[in-house]
């Protein structure tokens, strides 16, 4: 028969499931079962003709003692919703949810394993419904599923907190309820069981200094020793599980994993679980990650056991599926953040192309950890000092990212973007002939404040030691009247990064410093505005430093800056913001301040003993003589050079 007439079509076989009765619709929906069981586009066909409301349907119509018809449409829900979001959303769509949870009452265990185990899969897809654990019957309802005799049951119930569990106060309410402990019991049971459990109690103490410390105490206090001896286990997904519970827990508490042999073995424990060739091998690399997030002497354990190599050796292999692709991102990352020596290895084991390939990625997850992995790797001044990353292929990646449609993705790409820029090699012209500025300037204007906050970073690291013309450059793209607009932006730190930029501009290069004062002084005004306004300590120092910068220039960039510390206009009992910042507690705005009239008071200028005078009268001096001992020693010193100034300029106007 030609395949185009097969009763077994996908369109023959519905047809035969919507008007057959009796053993004809079992043999159908068996077949049905059967044909999309591993096979995503026979799955994904089906459910397009629309399948799965159909399946439905038979098993909200079959009677309870129909056990073979109602195992089988169950199963093939399950089935239709197995790895596939879209045939999730087509299960519930149809409103498959309560007639598969009324098969966990039925008299026969194979109708209550097949709702259990198609439950399951729905619950591990994120388009599930969140389980309400705060009122009472679901609460009971929950805690009868855990003390199940049925294994699929009790792990049904465990994954439905796997995927519900997400606030302080549910993880409060199942620990109060005594979830916890019925976890703890089902970790002797079967294997289905305890990986279950172990996946539940990691989501209920995530973060939660409450419930761990409970969980630490109960049976006697051997709980963790019971977990810890589960990463021994045969089965790599035990293992696995029981690692990412350890690392759960001492992330919340550092003390209960401080043994470095504990550490070791974890990460030595995931380093070998990666390669597992399924699910575990996927998941390995975001467990390493998380347990070495921040934590320099456990990414030097890391590194110690040669991570990085068998991190990178994956990389080498070509084809790698996709999860997994993003995970070994994100660990090579992590382990990347802090440590140059971690760094100066992967450099060499020559994968950098294959980061920048993955940027290009179609799997936004990839394109977002492999922007995050190059922002690690290129903290390395040593590379940038060699201009490894400032190259054609690294710069028209991360600039087409910059435009990506994901908002996600744009941010990661600023925040790599903003180390490679920093470049000391002078190959900036790379970055703005890729059309680099012209991007960072638009997301300068987006209404996401993270937008613009990472493109000013990224701009103020560009301008850095750049020379005049490649400022000049930026700054045409920008223009004055943006820049001013994020000087005053509403957010601290866009204004913080604004004024850096600012400082950036106008530092060491004389000529530059005419762009702040053009137009009126409306850049430098801004600024000046804002150092009188701010309560914020950061954008403060940024606005010092600038003005210290705009001092190294002539007499007329001085006195202009003498304007802004003391305006003719400000009335005679409002306090200069520059004596405020001299008293600060904050001894990084006291040395940028002193630095500030250090440049003002430099005494071959000819109009610096004038300056002396206003700034005395002021008493911007007296303020200084009195901080001769503070504790700062970079502040100590810059006052000491003003005072000596001070009596130079005074002796010279004698």
């Amino acid at each position: 028969m030609p395949a185009s007439e097969s009763p077994n079509r996908p369109e023959e076989l519905i047809g035969r499931l919507k008007s057959s009765e009796g053993e004809a619709k079992l043999k159908a929906l068996k077949e049905v079962k059967n044909q999309i069981i591993g096979n995503r586009t026979k799955k994904l066909s089906y459910i397009k003709l629309g399948a799965v409301p159909t399946v439905v349907g038979i098993l909200a119509d079959t009677a309870e003692s129909d056990v073979s018809l109602l195992v089988q449409s169950a199963a093939a829900i399950g089935s239709f919703a197995c790895g596939v979001d879209v045939g999730v959303k087509a299960v519930l769509d149809s409103g498959a949810f309560p007639h598969l949870f009324r098969t966990l009452s039925n008299p026969d265990a194979k109708v209550v394993d097949a709702g259990a185990r198609s439950l399951r899969m729905i619950f591990q897809s994120k388009l599930a419904p969140k389980y309400d654990f705060l009122q009472g019957e679901n609460m009971e309802f929950l805690i009868s599923l855990l003390n199940s005799d049925n294994e699929n049951v009790t792990g049904l119930g465990a994954s439905i907190i796997t995927h519900s569990c997400g606030t302080n106060v549910e993880q409060k309410a199942l620990c109060d309820a005594g979830v916890v402990q019925r976890l703890i019991y089902l970790l002797e049971g079967s294997l289905n069981q305890r990986d279950a459990s172990l996946d539940s109690l990691a989501a209920i103490v995530k973060n939660n200094y409450d419930v761990i410390s409970k969980l630490v105490e109960l049976e006697g206090g051997t709980v963790l020793s019971t977990i810890t001896e589960l990463t021994k286990d045969r089965n790599p997904r035990t293992r696995l599980l029981a690692c990412i519970c350890l690392i759960v827990i001492g992330n919340a508490f550092p003390c209960y994993l401080q043994d470095i042999g504990t550490n070791t073995k974890l990460i030595l424990i995931l380093v070998e679980l990666l390669e597992e060739p399924d699910q575990v091998g996927d998941e390995a690399p975001f467990a390493l990650a998380n347990l070495i997030a921040d934590k320099e002497d456990l990414q030097k354990l890391a590194f110690e056991v040669d991570a990085v190599d068998r991190l990178c050796n994956f990389l080498h292999k070509g084809s790698v599926q996709v999860k997994r692709l993003q995970g070994i991102l994100l660990a090579l990352g992590e382990l990347c953040s802090k440590m140059e020596i971690c760094r100066s290895r992967f450099i060499s084991l020559q994968v950098l192309n294959v980061v920048t390939d993955a940027m290009n990625h179609d799997s936004l997850d990839v394109r977002i950890a492999a922007c995050i992995c190059m922002r690690n790797i290129s903290r390395s001044v040593k590379n940038l000092s060699a201009g490894c990353f400032m190259n054609k292929m690294i710069v028209t990646s991360l600039v087409r990212l910059l435009s990506d449609p994901s908002t996600s993705v744009q941010v990661a790409a600023l925040g790599a973007t903003s180390n490679i820029v920093v470049d000391f090699t002078g190959r900036k012209l790379i970055f703005i002939q890729c059309g680099g500025v012209k991007e960072l300037v638009r997301l300068s204007k987006s209404m996401d404040s993270a937008l613009r906050l990472n493109s000013v970073w990224a701009l103020r690291n560009l301008m850095f030691h750049a020379d005049k013309t490649r400022r000049e450059d930026i700054l045409l793209e920008l223009t004055s009247s943006t820049l001013v607009s994020l000087v005053c932006d509403p957010e601290p730190l866009i204004q913080e990064q604004s004024i850096a930029l600012v400082r950036n501009l106008v530092d060491g290069c004389i000529n530059c410093i005419e762009h702040v004062l053009a137009d009126d002084g409306n850049i430098i005004n801004a600024v000046g505005r804002q150092l009188w306004r701010s309560l914020k300590p950061e954008v403060c120092i940024q606005g010092m430093y600038m003005l210290g910068n705009v001092a190294t220039g002539n007499e007329f960039h001085k006195e202009t800056v003498m304007h802004q510390l003391l305006p003719a206009e400000a009335s005679e009992c409002s306090q200069s913001f520059v004596m405020k910042f001299l008293q600060n507690n904050d001894s990084r705005l006291r040395t940028a301040a002193v630095w500030c009239v250090v440049n003002l008071t430099y005494p071959d200028s000819p109009g610096a003993s004038d300056r002396v005078g206003r700034l005395q009268n002021a008493g911007i001096i007296s303020q200084i003589k009195k901080m001769v001992n503070d504790p700062c020693l970079d502040a100590k010193f810059r006052v000491r050079t003003v005072l000596e100034q001070c009596v130079i300029s005074q002796s010279s106007s004698a």
